[in-house]
């Protein structure tokens, strides 16, 4: 475990912070203070600590009324707090099997682990219905760190945002893996899901739309 790590779990309301700032990308002192539950006093000291190990930075935003306000996000040395998966030796492995067997092999390499994925959590939504379904996929992406949020926009559709991609430097290199994702959540949930975003094409977020076939049908 590196050290980036190592202070990404020893330090609670400092991690709180990060996790927020990965989430939101960019928040105000007020808004910290608000979610923590603490003074803004307690939040600039924690942002003085982080700003000082180099995970945060500030910008001034200029509001309608009132003095400029600072908000802060996260720098490129915070991003290895977060679940990557060993994604650089992930690459250098997928790459090496392209160089070997060919790109055909490679897009089998994906599937056979949408299979294994397919296999494991058809087990646990069996007997589900379309909602409790949703929110187990939602589940099983927060286990795997993908930092998901899930929202209800009306009965029979869904939007799943994912603010962290454990494998997207593996992603940008070979979109496989982000087509195959879209396929296992469609099987998962048996629904249509559109990727309306996505980290691995430049976009903040992965971002899906989760609509169930019945509404689809009757729409």
């Amino acid at each position: 475990m590196n050290r980036h790590a190592v202070y990404f779990q020893e330090q609670e309301k400092r991690r709180e912070i990060l996790v927020l700032l990965k989430k939101r990308r960019s928040v105000s002192v007020q808004e910290l203070s608000k979610h923590l539950g603490i003074t803004k006093v307690a939040v600039r000291k924690h942002l003085d600590v982080l700003h000082r190990e180099r995970y945060i930075e500030s910008r001034i935003v200029r509001q309608r009324t009132g003095r400029p306000a600072y908000v802060y996000h996260l720098t490129n040395t915070a991003e290895q707090l977060f679940p990557r998966h060993y994604s650089d030796l992930a690459t250098e492995m997928v790459a090496g099997i392209q160089d070997l067997y060919g790109e055909t092999f490679v897009d089998q390499l994906f599937e056979k682990r949408k299979g294994r994925m397919l296999q494991t959590y058809r087990e646990i939504m069996r007997g589900q219905g379309f909602d409790q379904r949703v929110k187990t996929l939602a589940s099983i992406q927060k286990e795997e760190g993908y930092m998901p949020h899930l929202e209800k926009i009306r009965d029979g559709l869904y939007t799943l945002e994912e603010a962290n991609c454990p494998l997207l430097q593996v992603a940008i290199g070979y979109r496989q893996a982000c087509q195959c994702e879209l396929s296992l959540f469609e099987s998962l949930v048996d629904a249509h899901v559109e990727r309306t975003s996505c980290m691995a094409e430049g976009q903040v977020k992965c971002r899906y739309l989760i609509k169930d076939k019945l509404s689809h049908e009757e729409s």
